[in-house]
C-alpha cells in the first residue's frame, strides 16, 4: 500500500495522540519542574485548618463521614474511585487535588457538602474553601460490585495500602528526615497531587505528589496496581534546600508494641499487639536474607545494616493466625507486609531499624528506611526509582526457611538452662528450602555473638508438631550490656534458613532478678 507524506503524517500524529492520553497534558515532568522551583523558595509551612477542627477527638473526627455516592468518576466506565478526606484532628494542613484527564488539568475545588457531619452546628462552623486532607482510592478487589478502600494518602508524606482481604495497618512514607536523632525529626508534606484519570476497564493508575519540607522538596510518579497484591512503582527526584544529617529513603512506618518475644503488659489479654512483627533485608551481592524481630524496647534504639547491594527490605507480619492476636476487631492478623526493591543500584548504604518506646497500640513506633552513604548537602538533587509491595507475607520472594517464632526466656530457670545471667532463644523455623528437607536430615545450627557475650550451647531440632525445625541458644551477656546474636541453619554445607538476628538490651524485665 502506498501512503502519500500528508496521509503517513496525519496517521503518525493521530497515534501518538492516541497513545499519550491524558499524560500528554500533565506529567512527571512538569511536577519536577514545579518541585525545582519551589527548592529555590524560602520555605513556607501549610496553612492550618481552624482550631477546632484541630481539637476535634478521634472519635469525633471519624464521625464525619464522606458520602460514597459522591465518589470520584463513580458515573463513568472506570474501575477506580476517588474519596476525599476532611481535615481535622491529626490531619490540620488541606492539601491541593487536581484531576488529569482528556481536557486538560482541573482543580478540584472542596466541597463540604460530600461530607455528613455529626452535628449541624459542626456542619455550619466548617468554611466553605477548606479544602482535603488527602484521599483515598478504591477498586473492586473481589466483587465487582463492591469498591474497596486499598490506598489512603493522607497526613505529611504518609500513604498505606492493602491488599485483597486484609486491614490497614502499617504505612509508607514519602522521605524521612533526620528520624530517630536527638536533633529532632522533619515532617516534610505533599502539598499537592495530580490524580490521572485511567482508562475504562483499565487496572492501574497514576498519581502525582508534590512534596514540600524545610530541608528538601520532591516530585513523585505513583503507578498504582491493585489486586491480591498492592504494587506501587515509584519515581522521585529531591532538591536539597539543606543538608541532611540522616536522609531515609523509601521508609516504612509500623507498631510493635508487644508479641511472644516480650512480656505481655500488666492487664492486657491479648496474647501479642503489633501491625509488624519483623524486618526482613535481602543482600542481593551476598545472597543473604536476614530476619530482625522487632522489639518494644526500653529506651530508643537504632540499628544499621550495612548491605553490599540492595536487593530488598520491608517490615513483615509473619503472625497470620487469629489465635496468635486474638482481637476480632483489630484484626491484626490481617495486616499486610510491605516490601521495597530498588529500580536501580541505589549504592552504598544501609537499612536503619528505628524502635521507639511505646506504652500503647495507637503509637506507631517503628521505622526502618535506606539510609545512603553518600552524604546530601544543600543544591543537591537525588533520583531514584523502586516498587513498593502491601500484600501476604511471602511478598518478598524469600527462597529459605523463615523464622515464624522467636521465644526470649530467663536461661536461668527450669527448662531454660539453669545458668544464672543466661537468656534462652528459641527460634522456630519453616517453609522454603526447609520444606523438601527430610526430617532426619543433618541439619546443623550456625549462632555467632556480635561484641560482648558468651554463647554456652546452640542446637538444631527437628519439631514433629510444628513440621518444621527449631534453634535453640543459652547465651549471656556481659553484665548490664546489649546481647547481639545471629543464628542460621545449614544441610550439606548450604544454607537452608534465613540468618536470624537480634539484639537484647539490659533492661528486658525476662531475667527473675529484674523482676
Amino acid at each position: 500500500m502506498v501512503r502519500n507524506r500528508n496521509t503517513t503524517l496525519a496517521f503518525t500524529v493521530f497515534v501518538l495522540f492516541a497513545l499519550s492520553g491524558p499524560a500528554g497534558a500533565f506529567g512527571f515532568d512538569d511536577v519536577t519542574t514545579k518541585a525545582k522551583a519551589l527548592a529555590g523558595e524560602d520555605y513556607k509551612a501549610p496553612e492550618p485548618v481552624p482550631d477546632f477542627l484541630q481539637n476535634l477527638g478521634y472519635e469525633q473526627y471519624q464521625s464525619i463521614r464522606f458520602r460514597p455516592e459522591a465518589s470520584l468518576w463513580r458515573g463513568g466506565r472506570s474501575r477506580f474511585r476517588v474519596m476525599m478526606m476532611p481535615t481535622g484532628s491529626f490531619y490540620r494542613h488541606p492539601v491541593a487535588l487536581n484531576v488529569i484527564d482528556s481536557e486538560g488539568v482541573h482543580p478540584l475545588g472542596f466541597d463540604k457538602t460530600l461530607f455528613d457531619y455529626p452535628s449541624t452546628e459542626l456542619a455550619k462552623r466548617v468554611p466553605a474553601d477548606l479544602g482535603y486532607a488527602g484521599f483515598k482510592l478504591t477498586y473492586p478487589l473481589a466483587d465487582p460490585e463492591v469498591y474497596n478502600q486499598f490506598l489512603v494518602f493522607g497526613g505529611a508524606s504518609y500513604f498505606r495500602g492493602v491488599g485483597a482481604g486484609q486491614r490497614f495497618g502499617l504505612s509508607a512514607r514519602g522521605i524521612a528526615i533526620d528520624t530517630g536523632l536527638a536533633s529532632g525529626e522533619e515532617f516534610p508534606v505533599f502539598r499537592e497531587f495530580w490524580l490521572e484519570r485511567p482508562k475504562a476497564g483499565s487496572d492501574s493508575m497514576v498519581v502525582y505528589g508534590l512534596l514540600d519540607g524545610p530541608s528538601l522538596t520532591g516530585a513523585y510518579r505513583f503507578e498504582v496496581q491493585p489486586g491480591k497484591v498492592l504494587k506501587l512503582d515509584v519515581s522521585a527526584r529531591l532538591f536539597f534546600r539543606a543538608e541532611v544529617d540522616q536522609l531515609g529513603l523509601a521508609p516504612l512506618t509500623s507498631m510493635f508494641y508487644y508479641g511472644e518475644n516480650t512480656l505481655r503488659p500488666r492487664g492486657q489479654w491479648r496474647p501479642q499487639v503489633h501491625d509488624s512483627d519483623g524486618l526482613l533485608i535481602h543482600d542481593q551481592e551476598s545472597g543473604e536474607w536476614l530476619w530482625r524481630p522487632l522489639l518494644n524496647p526500653a529506651q530508643l534504639e537504632l540499628a544499621f545494616h550495612q548491605v553490599r547491594t540492595l536487593g530488598g527490605f520491608g517490615l513483615i507480619q509473619r503472625d497470620r493466625e487469629f489465635a496468635r492476636f486474638e482481637d476480632s476487631e483489630a484484626r491484626y492478623d490481617l495486616r499486610p507486609s510491605a516490601w521495597i526493591e530498588p529500580g536501580e543500584d541505589w549504592g552504598n548504604g544501609e537499612v536503619v531499624l528505628v524502635q521507639i518506646p511505646t506504652d500503647s497500640e495507637v503509637n506507631d513506633n517503628i521505622v526502618a528506611f535506606w539510609k545512603p552513604r553518600q552524604q546530601v548537602a544543600a543544591g543537591d538533587s537525588r533520583y531514584l526509582t523502586y516498587s513498593l509491595t502491601f500484600g501476604p507475607p511471602d511478598i518478598s520472594g524469600n527462597p529459605l526457611g523463615q523464622a515464624g517464632r522467636t521465644f526470649v526466656g530467663d536461661g536461668a530457670q527450669p527448662g531454660g538452662g539453669e545458668v544464672e545471667g543466661a537468656y534462652r532463644f528459641i527460634v522456630d523455623f519453616q517453609g522454603g528450602a526447609m520444606d523438601r528437607l527430610d526430617r532426619n536430615a543433618a541439619v546443623v545450627s550456625e549462632v555467632s555473638v556480635s561484641g560482648e557475650g558468651e554463647i554456652i550451647e546452640h542446637f538444631a531440632e527437628y519439631i514433629e508438631a510444628r513440621h518444621g525445625w527449631r534453634l535453640s541458644v543459652l547465651a549471656r551477656p556481659e553484665d548490664g550490656k546489649r546481647l547481639a546474636l545471629r543464628g542460621s541453619l545449614s544441610a550439606d554445607g548450604k544454607p537452608v534458613s534465613e540468618t536470624w538476628t537480634y539484639q537484647l538490651g539490659p533492661a528486658t524485665g525476662l531475667r527473675q532478678q529484674q523482676q
